[in-house]
């Protein structure tokens, strides 16, 4: 009697394993480490347009669903209140002269799609099945407020597990810069709100 409750134990044991290991809450579909633009370097103006190059971040997509349904990063513009789709003067401190912290009502901005993201030669590495792909190779416009698709994951089984995005260029991100451009005074800077978006499909 004491090795059939043993076995029993064992196997009960061995069962709930096995539930837990396929279980759907342990599943995720996220952004491992997020997008995030770094800091543009200064300008230093010449009555001349300038374009501005600096590289982009890496990133991480985890997709351990098991749906082989795919998945895209997007990004787009926001234009909610206190936030802009294009560089727009921003005061980052609680007083810049007469203005107060955040976007400068009436203020100088830069015109929407100045800023590009090219993805030549970043690749996504370390996941299962086939590897996500890029798709700003000819350069996307990120700051606008139309979601822009950066990359994709095919149905099927593609961009499973946790797949790292590196591998970005120094003239990754460029920026245009406009003869029209001001410069902005008390520490302000231009500033831009971009939303990075993982969603299914690809």
């Amino acid at each position: 009697m004491r090795r059939v409750r043993g076995a029993a134990a064992c196997l009960l044991a061995c069962a709930c394993a096995l539930i837990l290991g396929v279980s759907a809450a342990d599943a995720a579909f996220e952004f491992g480490t997020a997008p995030k633009l770094p800091t543009l370097s200064n300008v230093t103006l010449n009555a001349q347009a300038q374009t501005v190059n600096t590289t982009m971040t890496g990133f991480s997509v985890t997709d351990t669903r098991g749906t082989k349904s795919g998945w895209n990063v997007t990004v787009i513009g926001q234009a909610a209140a206190g936030k802009s789709a294009v560089f727009a003067q921003y005061c980052p401190k609680p007083k810049c002269g007469t203005d107060a912290e955040g976007y400068v009502a009436a203020g100088q901005k830069l015109a929407a799609n100045s800023l590009k993201l090219n993805s030549t030669g970043a690749k996504f590495a370390g996941g299962a099945g086939a590897a996500p792909t890029f798709l700003c190779a000819a350069g996307c416009n990120v700051d606008s407020a139309a979601a822009v698709k950066v990359a994709s994951a095919a149905t099927g089984g593609a961009g499973e597990s946790t797949w790292t995005a590196s591998g970005f260029s120094a003239t990754s991100l460029q920026l245009t810069v406009p003869t029209t451009i001001r410069a902005l005074a008390n520490e302000e800077v231009y500033r831009v709100n971009l939303l990075w978006t993982l969603a299914t499909g690809p």
